[in-house]
């Protein structure tokens, strides 16, 4: 009975330090950046012109982006408009970015809108910062909207 009860009791003692190292490694592994992209904004934009103006105008809500760093990985959040084109156009950005994609996901966001989730792993060249990468995006899905407007 002695040997059951002295095995528990070392057992449990290697249960509690392995708590204590993997809340430490937890702890250590947090995300180290975060950016995300200010709320959302109404851009309005006719076709002669990029700036927009009170005529002949329609009006598309700019996307939310969030990128999150962890380790050798980013997380991004974007919820964008929904227009022919802006998945393929988002991968490809990057994709530029030397960013390998591990995981996305699509999926709609009411009517007009997408909710899309990449997980992707940075590449040796990799040398940005999450506003950065922020930046990158909101410029590519920019150039989507208003080429589809046109």
């Amino acid at each position: 009975m002695d040997k059951v009860l002295s095995d528990a009791i070392k057992y449990l003692e290697y249960l509690q330090q392995r708590v204590k190292m993997l809340e430490e490694q937890a702890a250590n592994q947090t995300p180290k950046s975060v950016a995300a992209a200010e709320k959302p904004q109404t851009m309005v934009a006719d076709k002669g012109s990029a700036e927009g103006n009170s005529g002949s105008s329609s009006e598309q809500r700019l996307p939310e982006i969030e990128a999150r760093f962890c380790n050798n990985n980013i997380r991004l959040k974007i919820q964008c408009e929904k227009v022919k084109g802006v998945v393929v156009k988002i991968l490809d950005e990057v994709e530029t970015l030397n960013l390998g994609v591990v995981s996305a996901s699509v999926a709609p966001f009411g009517s007009s809108a997408l909710d899309i989730s990449i997980i992707a792993e940075m590449e040796k060249e990799f040398s940005m910062l999450p506003e950065d990468v922020v930046t990158a995006l909101q410029g590519a899905l920019q150039a989507t909207v208003l080429r589809n407007i046109e």
